[in-house]
């Protein structure tokens, strides 16, 4: 994708989005990496969705909690790094594009479904998780890293590259 049909005042908001969505993912694995009894036990128990016996089985397996917890933790952090600083972000905003709609499903706001979780508002399908992954699918599919990020300079260095060797 060309940057050249974008504006500038375009690319610097998707660049914006990119690094807010960033930030969110960074602080949210940090403050788990602080907290040294943090544990997605809670939230995995209370699976209400339609993947509710895959969390409650990982939730139910010391193991797999752990591994879990792990995995959240770094991910939640290498994600917010990567797309803070438009490093590997389609790779970031992917596995970002993931990890939310995991946290959507394991509660989503579907009619019926009710959770001891305290919740910040009344959703209806449509809630902050699916917000957040639509703008990371936009992340994704826009290449916003190519915009005031390192993927602009990697970019432009391999396809200096591939010409230099064809």
């Amino acid at each position: 994708m060309e940057t050249g049909k974008f504006t500038t005042l375009q690319m610097i908001a998707l660049a914006l989005l990119r690094i807010l969505i960033g930030w969110h993912f960074l602080y949210e694995g940090v403050v788990k990496l602080m907290k040294p009894d943090w544990s997605s036990s809670s939230f995995l128990l209370q699976a209400r969705g339609p993947l509710a016996g895959f969390f409650h089985w990982i939730a139910n397996s010391p193991e797999l909690l752990r591994y879990a917890d792990l995995m959240n933790i770094w991910g939640l952090i290498l994600i917010g790094l990567g797309l803070m600083l438009g490093c590997f972000t389609r790779v970031a905003s992917g596995a970002g594009l993931l990890l939310i709609l995991l946290y959507y499903f394991c509660n989503p706001p579907f009619i019926g479904y009710f959770y001891s979780l305290p919740s910040e508002g009344s959703y209806l399908i449509i809630n902050k998780n699916l917000v957040e992954a639509a703008a990371l699918l936009a992340i994704l599919v826009l290449h916003s890293g190519r915009y005031y990020g390192i993927d602009q300079i990697l970019h432009k260095l391999f396809a200096g590259w591939r010409r230099a060797t064809i």
